[in-house]
């Protein structure tokens, strides 16, 4: 029996990986890394911590004891001091100097910011695979021409890899972003309970170069190259922010394309991949609904929503610290990188499998081409000794016309039909059919898809081997 509420992020979408960057073991034994680190930069610097303190602590690193913090949580009302006491029980010669000088943010935002910082690696990681993917169905489409929109009506021709050339160029931005983001984040340190470091400054006798120094040597022993220069109890929860806002920029694109590919279905141009016994409807077994691109955009608008919770954190915190964010910050932080986590999951699953029809790309694209070449057609004409301004007014007439034949009458688009019977215009049916060619109408498509993968996206992904994920991304649902 399943009694309780179960977030569907976690046994639905999100991967292993990033659900355990969240998890409790990951969160407390980070806990008591950074009071490892506190006590060996402490003894250091001259306090009185031993080496066996310190041995007995790293040796109770990984077994928390997490029915005996809930005993001290539920008696002292404190998650941190909580988890201080379990610790203590099991290092009983060290409990005496766990959190030495600290206040609880020393645990609680250097974790913070830890776990945001490998969940951001985890998805530049997602976002080079899908990158990986998008550029190789561009590449491999760049010339193949399809009918351009725009206000979803039909326009001039682009081709299938260049239309795939802006997914990823949006992509690319946010992952410029994310490594912003990543490369922006320090550390707290060790700051006190108001920013000021007045315990620390306390314990080493007013040496202020032991007070840098401890910030310095506790940065080195948990990978970060500096801290915040300056802080209240807590780092700037405007860090939050800057890293919800790169995952809201990834929603953003990954929805985007979403939508692209649900209408591109509709189309019947191009669809999403499909398991063989996939069910689109319980009711209608023909149906073949987009369903992961769907997902795409719902789990998407989610992220989009909830990065509006750290903006009014970093705007609604009073002086040096007020105890509003944290609640909230439990909530919105980890489920927006699981979202985004699954969201880049199921994208790199269908980028990786578009089925694209030519065949009906090319109908569309020779149901509207007729209208689009009329002025090559009427220069060709001309060439051939017609009169422009008289054959502007045919090509208007026949527009019209074609224009009933198709809407009304839901009848093939016969305007090449009307031109090639006309003997003014002097144009054979063949001729026609050269001067429709779609080739004709894609601009250099092919040229700025050769020169986008070949100088932007191809560097990028060299530069990003390491994070290159080939195996196959394996959906729950």
């Amino acid at each position: 029996m399943k009694e309780t509420y179960e977030s569907p992020l976690n046994s639905r979408y999100a991967s292993r990986e990033m659900q355990y960057i969240f998890s409790p073991d990951k969160k407390f034994t980070t806990w008591r890394k950074l009071w490892i680190a506190l006590a060996e930069s402490e003894k250091e610097l001259g306090l009185p911590i031993t080496d066996e303190q310190i041995a007995e602590l790293k040796a109770h690193v990984d077994d928390i004891n997490y029915e005996k913090a809930a005993e001290y949580e539920k008696l002292v009302r404190h998650d941190v001091m909580a988890h201080v006491k379990a610790y203590g029980e099991l290092c009983p010669n060290a409990k005496g100097i766990i959190h030495w000088g600290a206040t609880s943010c020393y645990v609680g935002d250097n974790t913070d910011i830890i776990i945001m910082r490998e969940a951001l690696v985890l998805t530049r990681k997602r976002l080079v695979t899908v990158i990986s993917k998008l550029a190789d169905f561009a590449e491999k489409y760049k010339a193949l021409p399809t009918l351009g929109f725009t206000h979803f009506q039909p326009a001039q021709p682009v081709t299938v890899g260049k239309r795939a050339t802006l997914w990823l160029q949006d992509l690319v931005l946010d992952l410029e972003e994310v490594e912003h983001a990543i490369s922006c984040l320090k550390l707290l340190g060790c700051k006190g309970t108001t920013g000021t470091q007045a315990s620390f400054l306390e314990l080493f006798h007013g040496d202020h170069d032991k007070c840098v120094e401890l910030d310095k040597k506790i940065c080195n022993k948990m990978g970060f190259e500096a801290s915040y220069y300056v802080s209240g109890q807590t780092y700037s929860r405007k860090v939050d922010s800057i890293v919800m806002n790169a995952l809201a920029g990834v929603a953003q694109s990954a929805h985007k394309f979403s939508n692209d590919i649900r209408l591109l279905q509709h189309l019947k141009e191009i669809e999403e991949p499909k398991e063989k016994g996939q069910i689109g409807s319980s009711a209608m077994a023909y149906k073949r609904n987009p369903m992961r691109s769907e997902r795409i955009a719902s789990l998407s608008r989610y992220v989009i929503s909830v990065a509006s919770s750290p903006m009014m954190t970093a705007a609604e915190q009073w002086f040096e610290r007020t105890l509003d964010d944290s609640a909230n910050k439990r909530i919105s932080i980890p489920e927006a990188f699981l979202a985004v986590d699954a969201v880049l999951g199921i994208y790199a699953n269908v980028a990786g499998g578009l089925i694209v029809y030519e065949k009906m790309i090319e109908k569309h694209l020779r149901d509207e081409i007729p209208f689009m070449a009329t002025e090559n057609i009427l220069m060709d004409a001309v060439a051939n000794g017609g009169d422009r301004q008289e054959l502007h007014e045919k090509i208007r007439e026949f527009s019209v016309e074609a224009g009933v034949v198709v809407k009304e009458q839901g009848k093939p688009n016969n305007m090449l039909e009307l031109i090639a019977a006309d003997p003014e215009f002097g144009v054979s049916a063949d001729r026609l059919n050269e001067l429709t060619d779609p080739k004709l109408y894609i601009g250099r498509c092919p040229e700025q898809v050769d020169a986008f993968l070949n100088e932007c996206v191809r560097p990028l992904l060299a530069a990003h081997k390491d994070d290159l994920d080939v195996s196959e991304v394996e959906l729950k649902v």
